[in-house]
């Protein structure tokens, strides 16, 4: 463990200083989250602005505790997913993997880890800033936050088994970008609490896409109404997912063809 530590320091500051060369791109990052944040409080608050509206429930702080927490994964997201399980596809394309599982170290966690970027950053704090508002507007405590802490933990790893397990399909199709793509569109239905959606709807966003176990459980959990049975599923789907998508890349590595024979 302390050397894979070792490796995850090395990685990340290398990544961080070569992105550093760049710092326009931070402010633009900047103006587009601060856009999209914009964007999707106008799109709320289009359901909120008669007096006495609610989501089944979700007063106009609770909707906003379940959008603060949708741009805290848009961040994490675009800071540690996008950068490292986007490039699987290019690594199959051009060969490189090779010399990924020729390394010393799991392939999976070199593929996962290998970089970041910290352009996610300001949907992080964004993501911070309506949760504290929307905290501060409902009483919340730090127990509060610190019990939605560990669903939200859960929902990280939900999201990161599912874009691992598509970017390892790139091993049979190489040209996934639009699947991944179809999954980011799915995930924005997170946006919103589950309960603005048809029935049917909430079916799929919640046992065949799990977006509910990404925002609405912990929101629920950091609201104090949170069931313990919801919470243990989502503990259960991240370990069962996690398990899956470290089984699926070494069966994935078997259809592998080396670049080099």
């Amino acid at each position: 463990m302390q050397r894979y530590l070792k490796v995850l320091k090395l990685f990340w500051s290398t990544a961080i200083a070569a992105e550093m060369e760049y710092r326009l791109n931070f402010l633009l990052a900047t103006l587009s989250s601060l856009g999209n944040m914009i964007g999707s409080l106008f799109g709320l608050f289009l359901f909120y602005y008669r007096t006495g509206y609610t989501f089944g429930g979700w007063s106009w702080e609770a909707a906003l505790v379940v959008l603060g927490i949708f741009t805290l994964l848009q961040g994490f997201s675009s800071t540690f997913l996008a950068p490292n399980l986007n490039r699987i596809v290019r690594h199959v394309q051009e060969g490189t993997l090779d010399f990924v599982l020729l390394k010393p170290i799991r392939s999976q966690f070199w593929l996962s880890t290998h970089t970041l970027s910290p352009w996610g950053l300001p949907d992080l704090v964004f993501g911070s800033i309506i949760i504290g508002y929307a905290g501060r507007r409902l009483g919340l405590g730090i127990s509060n936050y610190l019990a939605s802490a560990v669903p939200l933990l859960f929902g990280l790893v939900i999201l990161y088994s599912l874009w691992f397990m598509l970017g390892a399909t790139s091993i049979w199709f190489v040209k996934i970008y639009n699947v991944t793509e179809v999954l980011r569109g799915l995930l924005e239905a997170g946006r919103y609490p589950i309960v603005a959606y048809p029935s049917a709807y909430r079916f799929f966003f919640t046992f065949v896409v799990p977006v509910a176990f990404l925002t609405n459980v912990p929101a629920e959990v950091m609201l104090g109404r949170g069931q313990i049975t919801w919470v243990i599923g989502a503990v259960g789907l991240a370990f069962g997912l996690f398990l899956i998508s470290t089984w699926f890349w070494r069966f994935a590595l078997r259809f592998y063809t080396s670049a080099s024979s």
